[in-house]
């Protein structure tokens, strides 16, 4: 499995010293740095200092969106570390994302003009369809909409998926995002964009680590050309949806056996992994040791061995692995991704 990827290594300086020095991965046409900062269940008040100190050692990848409620701290984390000139805009790639409830041609434009606010940014370097289910938009309950039986409630108007992303294009076109793509979207709707798109998706952005590899969608986006980006990397551990029975994969025999032989921590091992597979990873923390820390992963690489021994965890689990972030309230929306697993 891992031999399947070797090709893709030829567009990503793995040689990189231990000098903070972060390779990227083309993304659309843009280069995408390969480990960033994940802001999702960054709580307000804490958030913003992690992001600047993210940006203060050495980050040039932020991942945002506008459901995680805290765009407006982030922005001005951003405004306060541009504006002191260590560090330019145009040095950091970010990312936010379309929210369900604005999964309607004539939202689109507003959601990234408000985003783009939040921020203090003029413009994006990649927008993303967060989730492949659209929601009512106005809403009494707001950005997560359900019934009296926990369900979710669509959009009554059911816009497509090729009249949503025309309103991405043109946002593209105005100069507001410089890429475009997708998150949490299966093979199927993928291949539904593509089909009838001007732009293609330049990423996806969707779980994955040792317990969910997801290595059938990784191999479908190489083919592709669309860059794979890796959010929960390490399951996880420390979510606030946190599930009895899940298992921390930091605590993993395999993981931890490798860490040992590398002189690393667990945490990095399942950074590492992403990177020698070719991918884009966004670990979150807030803690400013861990942030350090996560970014640290450019003086070890992985052996072959290693990797496939890593994505054989998920075989302790029904295929196809263990998915922490499922979003199951929304199974029974028609556009639900993972109806398999229900």
């Amino acid at each position: 499995e891992f031999q399947t990827f070797q090709h893709y290594f030829k567009q990503i300086n793995l040689s990189t010293p231990a000098t903070m020095v972060m390779p990227t991965i083309q993304c659309g046409v843009s280069d995408m740095p390969v480990v960033g900062l994940g802001t999702w269940q960054s709580d307000p008040g804490v958030v913003g200092t992690a992001v600047e100190h993210a940006l203060n050692n050495n980050y040039k990848h932020i991942d945002c969106a506008m459901v995680y409620c805290n765009e407006e701290e982030v922005g001005a984390a951003f405004n306060k570390v541009f504006s002191a000139g260590k560090v330019k805009r145009e040095e950091v790639f970010v990312t936010s994302k379309l929210w369900c409830t604005n999964q309607r041609p004539d939202k689109v434009g507003p959601a990234c003009a408000k985003t783009l606010s939040d921020l203090q940014l003029d413009y994006l370097d990649l927008y993303l369809i967060h989730w492949p289910m659209h929601l009512h938009p106005e809403h009494e309950k707001g950005l997560f909409p359900l019934d009296d039986e926990g369900k979710a409630i669509p959009d009554p108007s059911n816009p497509s998926f090729a009249a949503v992303w025309a309103e991405m294009e043109k946002l593209v076109d105005e100069g507001k995002c410089k890429n475009i793509g997708l998150s949490n979207f299966n093979i199927e709707q993928i291949e539904s964009i593509l089909t009838d798109c001007r732009i293609k998706p330049a990423c996806l952005q969707v779980e994955s680590h040792p317990q969910l590899p997801n290595l059938g969608l990784l191999e479908y986006c190489k083919k592709n050309g669309i860059a794979f980006v890796a959010y929960s990397p390490l399951a996880n551990p420390g979510s606030k949806f946190r599930r009895p029975e899940q298992k921390n994969l930091l605590d993993n025999d395999v993981v931890k056996g490798i860490a040992e032989v590398h002189s690393v921590t667990p945490g990095q091992v399942l950074i590492r992994y992403q990177v020698d597979k070719g991918n884009a990873v966004i670990p979150k923390s807030v803690t400013p040791s861990r942030i350090v820390e996560n970014l640290a992963v450019t003086g070890f690489s992985l052996t072959a061995e290693e990797v496939d021994k890593l994505s054989d965890i998920s075989k302790d689990f029904p295929a196809p692995g263990y998915r922490t972030c499922g979003v199951k309230h929304f199974g029974g929306h028609v556009n639900y991704p993972f109806k398999s697993e229900l």
